[in-house]
């Protein structure tokens, strides 16, 4: 990273998708402020104003005064242009030139997985995620989870990440080294300190007014191959995230609710709409990302207690009388339930490993 890097995104009148188009057309800030007024004019086609800061080298007092910031704080400065700034933010045509963060770049270039949710989860959500975090983490070498450190699924992810030695991102929507929430300080360190990052694209003189979020989720969806929604009301941060991830032509996928659940509205809104892929477990996530894992190597799997069940859970299994599978239809005549607690209790069942579902929406018992 150049003092011409940091200059540039200070630039006035720019903005990111003009500092973009700049270093498309120049290659790098260092040429951008070295090239003649009739290059920027006739090659960068910029309106006079912009123009006239980059000739005058407006933005390069801001930039001195931000490295300083950032050597005093130990905060990391990547380019887009360094060999370190992660590949897949690149190809979004809004990405931010330059990014903050704290902890280990490296994490970036892992196999990145974003995954995100509502603030106000239930604990099938929060169990969801420990059932993906957890077999990923037995799959996937080099798994990175990427989220945003907010309150409910995001730091639930982050902290179930750390618990199966996973490295993790958080990309907040303030200027470093603080982080928001304030709540979250302490979760961000053991990020930080177990080989993860925390990232922004805010400069120290930004004032966070409430509208950093949204531009932070682009950057969330565009750092992984694909995403996974968990939880979502209608509405929100996390459908605005799934929506950059679809526009990134990143991989949506959700994991289903029970309907009629305010929580369940968001991901089976996607999976009915064909905007999301369904997931139910770590391999439908490896399917879907077509990630060439290589088992060999990875750490043996831990032989882990059976996930105990709920009690209507288990009264829902007791109608599996022998071996034979059974039909969504039989299963409701035995059970008694209705349509939307027998789907909701079926995915329970198949995220616990206690039964499969089969060709033909039929179901299989497996435990025991």
């Amino acid at each position: 990273m150049q003092i011409e890097d940091l200059a540039l995104v200070f630039t006035p009148q720019l903005g990111v998708k003009g500092v973009a188009h700049l270093l498309e057309c120049f290659g790098s800030a260092e040429r951008i402020f070295s090239a003649s007024e009739a290059e920027l004019r006739e090659v960068g086609r910029l309106r006079e104003e912009a123009l006239r800061n980059i000739v005058e080298r407006t933005g390069f007092r801001a930039a001195l005064r931000e490295m300083e910031y950032c050597e005093r704080n130990g905060i990391g400065i990547l380019a887009s242009t360094d060999r370190e700034y992660p590949p897949l933010l690149r190809e979004a045509n809004d990405y931010p030139h330059i990014i903050y963060g704290m902890g280990d770049f490296g994490a970036l270039r892992g196999n990145c997985l974003s995954m995100v949710g509502t603030r106000d989860y239930s604990s099938y959500g929060e169990r969801v995620c420990g059932y993906l975090i957890r077999e990923l983490a037995e799959r996937v070498p080099d798994l990175v989870i990427v989220s945003g450190l907010a309150f409910g699924i995001d730091s639930i992810c982050h902290r179930l990440a750390l618990e199966c030695g996973v490295r993790t991102v958080a990309v907040v929507a303030n200027p470093l080294p603080e982080v928001t929430p304030a709540q979250h300080t302490r979760l961000a360190r053991e990020i930080v300190d177990h080989g993860g990052a925390i990232l922004s694209e805010l400069p120290s003189s930004a004032k966070q007014k409430g509208n950093f979020y949204v531009p932070r989720n682009r950057i969330i969806a565009a750092l992984s191959e694909g995403m996974v929604l968990i939880e979502s009301a209608a509405s929100g941060g996390s459908l605005l995230t799934a929506q950059y991830a679809d526009g990134y032509n990143r991989v949506v996928m959700a994991t289903p609710g029970r309907v009629g659940d305010r929580t369940a509205q968001g991901p089976n809104t996607l999976i009915r709409n064909r905007k999301a892929q369904m997931v139910l477990s770590a391999e439908d996530v490896i399917r879907e990302l077509m990630w060439d894992v290589n088992l060999q190597g990875v750490r043996d799997r831990k032989k882990e207690e059976p996930v105990a069940l709920t009690r209507d859970e288990e009264g829902l299994l007791s109608c599996f009388r022998s071996d034979d599978p059974l039909t969504v239809g039989e299963l409701q005549e035995l059970s008694s339930l209705d349509m939307g607690t027998l789907t909701a209790l079926l995915i329970g069942l198949e995220l616990s490993g206690a039964i499969r579902q089969l060709p033909g929406n039929r179901y299989e018992k497996l435990r025991k």
